[in-house]
């Protein structure tokens, strides 16, 4: 991977969410965390019925918990969450809806690629449910780095961390504004500004474009195809193109 083995800085750091932004898993998260729920808790919990979107692994798996009225200590977090992972192996293998969002099979490979790009992921996910899920589409050897939920069990936790991440990653002491959070929801935008990154808000999860924009986000796409309007958007605010 070029990105990961730059002989001098990137310039920019993109920061990418997964479900929604990168890849749909076609429920296979949604189901795993319920028949999880199902076999800790003796019952069925819809996962509509809690407001999960945007929320890490760890979070969802203790309000989970705390809905049938009981708090969780630290170590049946960690046990639950062990085995939905073990129910998501499978349950991605059996996800015929399961896709990966517009355009980002070719704005991968391009940041890449790039000399003044590098990408990671801010991610809710635990590091082995990322895995799991980017392995499927053959994308999990584009992130050299990534922070995930077992840093932070809040999102906006995370944001902190990834900094430090970025610069331990690339031993340069990047600021902030040069680091761009993308993802579909709202607490994706909140956890970006939360560090004074810059936030691109994409509408190709469960949120609207105009219910992004209310969260002031520095840009808002129905979607990232074609590749050419955020590659505009990347030059006009990094002065570095992905498209030539």
């Amino acid at each position: 991977m070029t990105s990961a083995n730059q002989s001098s800085p990137p310039e920019y750091i993109l920061l990418w969410d997964i479900d929604g932004t990168l890849i749909s898993g076609g429920g296979a998260g949604e189901r795993a965390l319920e028949k999880t729920g199902q076999e800790w808790l003796n019952q069925h919990i819809p996962l509509h019925t809690i407001d999960y979107h945007g929320r890490t692994d760890r979070r969802i798996s203790r309000m989970l918990f705390e809905h049938t009225g009981h708090q969780p200590a630290e170590n049946e977090v960690a046990a639950f969450t062990k085995r939905y992972l073990e129910i998501l192996r499978r349950e991605i293998t059996n996800s015929p809806e399961a896709h990966v969002k517009p355009g980002i099979l070719e704005i991968l490979p391009l940041i890449d690629q790039h000399p003044k790009l590098a990408q990671g992921l801010l991610t809710g996910n635990l590091p082995e449910g990322a895995r799991i899920k980017l392995g499927h589409f053959d994308l999990w050897s584009f992130f050299p780095f990534g922070a995930f939920a077992d840093h932070a069990e809040e999102r906006n936790e995370l944001a902190p961390h990834a900094l430090r991440l970025v610069r331990q990653h690339f031993s340069s002491n990047f600021s902030p504004d040069h680091l761009i959070v993308i993802g579909d929801t709202p607490h994706d935008i909140t956890c970006g500004k939360h560090i004074g990154a810059l936030t691109v808000a994409v509408a190709t999860g469960h949120y609207s474009l105009r219910q992004l924009q209310e969260a002031s986000p520095d840009a808002a796409f129905s979607t990232l195809e074609p590749i050419s309007t955020f590659s505009a958007w990347l030059a006009q605010h990094t002065g570095t193109s992905i498209v030539f």
